[in-house]
């Protein structure tokens, strides 16, 4: 079994503010902490299920080089592969070539949850809604769009309890969540201690990776593919100007669509 998992930090056990996730802040370092041990305990959960390949994406853009390079890197689980430095939402080269299921472990909520502990949508200073035909998506949205493209189902995610509920409305009530706290407000939150919350993870990405039968099916969006982006300021929308595929249909909205999500997001995010 080959799995890949796309981390997250604002979704981490006992992380609730945004110095634990912004590089240079005095909690960050505490938050590299926290976020490695539960992207271990994940890596111990899939190797328990027996997967021969383990692909883990440091996903969480902390600013400056810690940007996709947040996890303590002395402290990673043996038995798996990690990527970083790798822009988000680009690094599909396990997808294509024949993954069986993608993980989501730190996975936070999509922006405007009342209830989603950091919630926000790719920048809470940028982007205000995402949509793909018609249909408002968070990160783990676009995550398990992109891994649908390519045949590969989201089966497992962490994070609070508004991400489980968002990913299981979007992927199926069968895909394997583990709340690792509660959202009491967007910094503010009822936490499970993390040896517990890792634990927790471990629990379910084995009971997740081991019951095949019951994945959900991959996230695939029909065709035509429209992917719709709401960004707070009119000249961060100038910079879609001319770029294939995309479309302005309003001052702050960029429109790009393609026979693929795929297709769309690429030449949305432009690698």
């Amino acid at each position: 079994m080959r799995v890949m998992m796309w981390c997250d930090m604002e979704g981490v056990s006992c992380i609730t503010k945004w110095d634990q996730v912004s590089a240079g802040s005095i909690q960050y370092q505490e938050g590299r902490q926290l976020y490695t041990g539960d992207v271990n305990a994940a890596v111990r959960g899939a190797k328990r299920a027996g997967a021969k390949e383990i692909i883990v994406v440091d996903g969480h853009g902390a600013g400056g080089d810690h940007t996709f390079n947040s996890l303590v890197k002395e402290k990673l689980e043996p038995g798996a592969e990690y990527v970083f430095g790798y822009r988000w939402g680009c690094y599909v080269e396990p997808l294509m070539s024949g993954c069986d299921a993608l993980l989501l472990p730190g996975a936070h909520a999509m922006a405007g949850t009342p209830d989603g502990v950091l919630c926000h949508t790719m920048s809470s200073a940028q982007w205000v809604d995402v949509s793909i035909n018609g249909l408002k998506v968070g990160e783990s949205g676009l995550v398990a769009a992109i891994a649908g493209s390519f045949d590969v189902p989201v089966v497992f995610v962490s994070g609070d309890a508004a991400t489980v509920r968002e990913v299981k409305n979007l992927v199926g009530e069968s895909v394997v969540g583990a709340t690792v706290k509660v959202g009491l407000g967007r910094t503010a939150a009822r936490c499970q201690a993390p040896e517990d919350a890792q634990a927790l993870i471990e629990e379910h990405v084995y009971e997740a990776l081991i019951h095949r039968g019951r994945w959900p099916k991959p996230y695939k969006v029909s065709p035509p593919v429209e992917l719709r982006v709401d960004l707070f300021t009119p000249d961060a929308a100038q910079a879609f100007v001319g770029r294939t595929g995309c479309e302005l249909i309003g001052p702050r909205t960029v429109v790009s669509r393609g026979e693929t999500f795929w297709q769309a997001w690429d030449q949305f995010w432009h690698r």
